[in-house]
């Protein structure tokens, strides 16, 4: 046989070989798992299985609904047990509660095998713990055109208007657990944790400077003020203690 010939049979082979593996992977099937073991086969709960004094940590990506699931818990129950209001907004690094405290119930069966839900009143809101053991910083210069409004979901920190490109600082020491834009509403967002209770978020900002991971000391810069996610340049500033979002102003030094 020739050299062509030989170079030819040889190309008909693989061409073949190749063939049937395309056709394989075309028809096969792919078959999840079953059972406890899969997070994707579970269902939302109808009724809460507490566990006392245990916590879930959020992890990017993390919802309220999937740790709900996750954790076989319903989403109402665990907003209501971590005081979370409508839109549920988490943060990664904050640590979820994943049984009631005071004042709340998990949801049980009635007679007859339906769910019935406990009347539940309106939670008060926590008050501020007196010292953090954090050497608060403004985090920006500017003037002040928002504040804080308990129960308000677009008013869970204040606002501080300035020009695009002012420098933004951390306002206190700690290392970034979220750097992205994924959180609607905030635009460009920097998230630090300070320590297992304490959080703060700088967000619309124009350029971030740090990343996830990063630890930043208190007056760092990291970040420029901008207007993404907003209609003007600013920073929106968040003080959050056990995920629960606190009056930046009564933590900050007086002007």
């Amino acid at each position: 046989m020739s050299a062509d010939l030989m170079s030819k049979a040889i190309r008909n082979t693989l061409a073949a070989s190749l063939a049937v593996t395309l056709a394989a992977c075309g028809t096969a099937t792919v078959v999840k798992p079953t059972g406890a073991a899969s997070s994707a086969s579970r269902t939302m709960p109808r009724t809460s299985v507490p566990k006392p004094g245990q916590t879930a940590v959020v992890r990017r990506g993390d919802t309220l609904y999937a740790l709900a699931r996750l954790h076989n818990i319903t989403p109402a129950d665990l907003a209501a047990w971590n005081g979370l209001s409508a839109p549920y907004t988490i943060y990664p690094g904050q640590s979820l509660r994943l049984y009631p405290g005071s004042g709340t119930a998990a949801t049980r069966p009635a007679a007859g095998g339906t769910t019935a839900t406990p009347a539940r009143t309106p939670a008060p809101a926590t008050p501020a713990p007196v010292n953090s053991g954090i050497g608060w910083r403004w985090p920006a210069d500017g003037v002040l055109v928002g504040r804080f409004a308990a129960g308000e979901t677009t008013k869970q920190g204040i606002d501080i208007a300035g020009a695009s490109g002012d420098s933004v600082r951390a306002a206190g020491p700690g290392v970034v657990v979220y750097s992205g834009a994924g959180l609607v509403g905030y635009g460009e967002l920097i998230i630090i944790k300070h320590n297992d209770q304490w959080l703060s978020a700088y967000g619309h900002n124009r350029k971030r400077l740090v990343n996830e991971g990063q630890s930043v000391k208190a007056g760092e810069q990291i970040a420029e003020m901008g207007r993404t996610g907003t209609t003007r340049d600013m920073l929106h500033f968040e003080i959050r203690y056990n995920g629960k979002p606190v009056d930046p102003l009564g933590y900050l030094p007086k002007k």
